[in-house]
């Protein structure tokens, strides 16, 4: 166990009301902390007798566990909370607020951006423990619903010695570095986003380019290129766990997506956005969030662009049990797919939202309503997604699709679904897919004496470890 260290014996009492607040038992709490610092590379064995600990005689554990406390009771909560807040707090640098501002200047968007971006890995290394918290998106989604676009054009660096001159070539480089990280994140997860290239392009070539001479017209696309590496490695860094890194890069994606003057990109970027929220269990912003994406990019978005907005919209519904509002905006997903005409404006990184990608998510929407027929039947539509390209959307699936058989009472096709969604996503680093198998495994549940039931929760537990959050 982590060492303590010792003051008076008075009862922690801002712990004792977060946790309450939060539904958190003492054993939960211990069992996350633990959790964040894994993830952190720290092995931390508390347990319940240890926050009993913490609450009743007001101790402070030492080293980093008060911030991952801090953490994991903002993520729960949706709002930031320090280790001031818990009342441990330390001589340690607390977290800084780096990369969660939204500046309405273009000028200072770029500075925030590419500051954040530069900054060494070893220095941004304590936001892989810190957890998703709702309310850092409150201003950056306000600011751009009431204006998703700036008036003035992205501001071109002065010119001098040494300055870098950005042209169409460097922009062709930041597309494709978006595209092949799509493409690997796609098939592989986003397990090794902190070494992968596109991290590496986005702080050593589109940082410095930010902070170049460009004209007006390659300016504006040179933000829109970056917000898009920016949701890339911010999708990346969600799909492996690390949630408050995520929030950072869609936060200055959507910035500079508003310099840019791009609403199309700022769309896209918000429904990545709204996804995140939904996942972490926030379906009705979630809702909101994507509601407002749609909303505000008619006129100016593509169809896919609004179509997938409507599907996030969809998903957040079917997690909340609406399944009027979640077949309303899933139908206009469908409908806006079909509107596409070929040689029209049609953005190539939203390539992959395809009909059969949208009834992959179907098959979800339908399982979270408690709709297993349903699911089963958009699951023929959804068949055709190639599995060597989309590896871990069609492990996904597979996952979803075996619950949605648990839910119509039918262990054998389950089982077999299970297999080959157990075996797709135990080749993928995805933490977000895991969760999907282990959801299975919980779901089994209904036959705990299956021995069949049990073999596959320990391959799952073999395969890719046990469930966190």
């Amino acid at each position: 166990m982590a060492a303590t260290s010792r003051r008076q014996a008075v009862p922690n009492a801002d712990l004792a009301r977060l946790l309450a607040e939060a539904h958190l038992s003492h054993k939960a709490l211990a069992r996350l902390v633990n959790e964040r610092g894994r993830l952190a590379g720290i092995v931390l064995r508390y347990e319940h007798t240890s926050v009993t600990r913490w609450v009743n005689s007001g101790m402070v554990p030492r080293g980093r566990t008060p911030e991952f406390v801090a953490a994991v009771l903002a993520e729960r909560l949706g709002r930031p909370v320090s280790t001031d807040d818990i009342d441990m707090s330390t001589t340690s640098t607390p977290v800084p607020t780096m990369g969660l501002d939204f500046p309405r200047d273009p000028v200072d968007a770029v500075r925030v951006a590419s500051t954040y971006w530069r900054t060494p890995v070893d220095s941004r290394r304590r936001f892989l423990t810190t957890g998703f918290a709702l309310g850092a998106y409150t201003m950056p989604v306000t600011r751009w619903l009431a204006k998703p676009a700036t008036a003035t054009t992205p501001p071109s660096m002065p010119t001098g010695p040494g300055t870098r001159r950005v042209g169409k070539t460097d922009l062709d480089g930041l597309w494709a570095a978006s595209e092949e990280a799509r493409v690997w994140d796609s098939r592989f997860g986003g397990g090794h986003w902190q070494n992968s290239s596109v991290t590496r392009c986005l702080q050593t070539q589109a940082a410095p380019m930010l902070r170049g001479a460009y004209t007006e017209s390659v300016g504006r696309e040179l933000f829109a290129a970056t917000a898009e590496l920016s949701r890339v490695v911010g999708w990346a860094a969600f799909d492996a766990g690390h949630h408050d890194v995520a929030q950072r890069h869609f936060i200055q994606a959507l910035s500079l997506a508003r310099s840019a003057g791009d609403i199309e990109t700022g769309c896209y970027v918000l429904t990545t956005m709204a996804l995140q929220a939904m996942l972490r269990g926030f379906p009705e912003q979630a809702a909101d969030m994507a509601e407002g994406a749609y909303e505000r990019g008619r006129g100016h978005a593509a169809p896919r662009v609004l179509a997938f907005a409507k599907l996030a919209e969809a998903r957040a519904h079917g997690r909340m049990k609406d399944g009027a509002a979640a077949g309303a905006a899933l139908a206009q997903a469908e409908l806006l797919l079909d509107t596409i005409q070929p040689g029209a404006h049609d953005p190539q990184h939203l390539a992959y939202f395809t009909p059969e990608r949208l009834a992959a998510d179907a098959i979800e929407i339908h399982r979270d309503l408690g709709q297993p027929q349903a699911a089963l039947n958009w699951n023929r539509l959804a068949e055709p997604m190639p599995a060597d390209r989309f590896t871990r959307a069609v492990g996904i699936r597979h996952a979803v699709l075996a619950s949605s058989h648990i839910h119509a009472g039918d262990l054998d096709r389950a089982l077999t679904t299970a297999d080959r969604a157990l075996g797709i996503l135990s080749t993928v680093q995805s933490t977000r897919a895991h969760t999907y198998l282990h959801t299975v495994t919980a779901d089994l549940q209904r036959w705990p004496r299956d021995p069949r039931v049990r073999d596959f929760a320990v391959r799952v537990h073999a395969a890719v470890g046990s469930p966190h959050k």
